[in-house]
């Protein structure tokens, strides 16, 4: 394991821990599966316990925003947690419960299950914020956002084979995707508990974790007082709020449209992870040789405004190649502003408030995916299927202007 410096004396020929890298793109690529093979059958598993069909959107978005409100409470003392006692503990415990609130989700029985269901997955996906404390340890700070495009591309893959094989699962039952993810989980929690190196050296540990640290609300304020993060993480919200509503709706949306099956369903979601493979592949690093990470994030934004154009004229028309070619714009920008964003974050600040920060951007990435499915499933049932995507070009055109006037200032 290499020894960790402080902020300001990170050289550039510090070496990544081989082990630790392999093990944390292991952990996001059977992360990313576990996670998106849920993503087709989330509507059919709703359906039987909603008497009003005109409800099943609202129910559907309301689940994927409890995972957020869990995030959103969860992220910054697990955060705080690992800044503390290091990043292995808490990973390998909130993987453990991630499988667990996979189990519960698949024997459902009642709406009820299903909500505590998503609430115990989404206290455990608190710890996204530790993994990308992870990999901002284990990384060189001026290589940082080339490897948080590798954590893209690999999740990318993850993302591309969960929803596809959740589809096709689901031909043995609804709940079969959820027992699937469930024993991925638990097999990265095997294969952690074996292989896993702590990233953290004690001597860069926080020394003491105060109430202040682990309440969400306080955190924000904080990490918002950060004159150099405020408006990078501003627009990021702005962004975040759509993206969320159109995960949260997306296979309700092609259901409605186009009268979808699970397995289109999920083949529809694996374009997000393919373009995650090429752009980080063989886009990324040309871009990161010619362009800012700050440019590089206007270039997404821009790329996201023209994918949700054409979810919009698909709905309009009903004409679903016009969905295909924008959910492939879509995440192509999707795929380099994660990567750019993160880069500059990570870059703010030294390695002992890595959890920290780490864990106040996915609190607020969380909010907004609070916010966005509420106002996308309310919008998508009294303003049509294409208002959500009408949402998230205004939304990200705003972004955009405000991530513009922050690096011109």
């Amino acid at each position: 394991m290499f020894k960790f410096r402080s902020y300001n004396e990170q050289n550039t020929k510090q070496a990544v821990d081989k082990k630790a890298l392999i093990f944390g793109l292991m952990s996001v690529f059977l992360c990313g599966i576990g996670f998106s093979i849920i993503t087709p059958v989330v509507p059919f598993l709703v359906q039987p316990y909603i008497s009003n069909p005109g409800d099943q959107a609202i129910v559907v978005t309301l689940l994927t925003s409890v995972y957020a409100v869990c995030v959103f409470f969860a992220a910054p003392g697990l955060g705080a947690l690992s800044d503390r006692y290091g990043r292995r503990p808490l990973l390998l415990v909130c993987l453990l419960g991630s499988a667990i609130g996979y189990f519960v989700f698949a024997m459902g029985g009642a709406l009820w299950v299903l909500f505590a269901g998503r609430i115990i997955e989404g206290i455990a996906g608190g710890s996204i914020s530790t993994l990308f404390a992870y990999f901002a340890d284990i990384t060189p700070g001026e290589q940082r956002t080339k490897y948080f495009g590798w954590v893209s591309a690999v999740a990318g893959v993850g993302s591309a084979i969960g929803p596809a094989l959740g589809g096709l699962i689901a031909k043995f039952g609804y709940s079969a995707p959820m027992y699937f993810g469930a024993i991925i989980t638990l097999l990265n929690v095997v294969y952690g508990y074996f292989f896993m190196p702590e990233s953290l050296e004690k001597n860069n540990r926080l020394k003491e974790i105060t109430l202040v640290r682990l309440n969400p609300f306080i955190q924000l304020v904080n990490i918002l007082s950060i004159k150099n993060l405020k408006r990078l993480l501003f627009s990021a919200f702005l962004l975040w709020i759509p993206n969320g509503s159109l995960q949260a709706v997306f296979s309700q949306f092609t259901i409605d449209t186009f009268n979808w099956a699970p397995a289109l369903i999920g083949l529809m979601f694996s374009i997000m992870g393919v373009q995650d493979i090429i752009s980080q592949g063989f886009i990324m690093p040309k871009l990161l040789k010619k362009l800012s990470d700050a440019q590089i994030a206007i270039l997404g934004m821009v790329s996201e405004i023209i994918g949700y154009s054409l979810i919009a004229l698909s709905a309009l028309f009903s004409f679903y190649p016009l969905i295909i070619a924008g959910m492939f714009i879509f995440g192509f920008g999707d795929s380099i502003f994660g990567p750019s964003f993160n880069g500059m974050l990570s870059k703010s600040v030294d390695s002992s408030e890595q959890g920290r920060i780490q864990g106040g951007s996915q609190s607020i990435q969380a909010l907004a995916r609070i916010i966005g499915p509420i106002i996308g499933g309310q919008i998508y049932v009294s303003l049509g299927h294409a208002a959500p995507a009408f949402m998230g070009m205004i939304l990200i055109a705003a972004a955009m202007l405000l991530l513009q006037n922050a690096f011109r200032k």
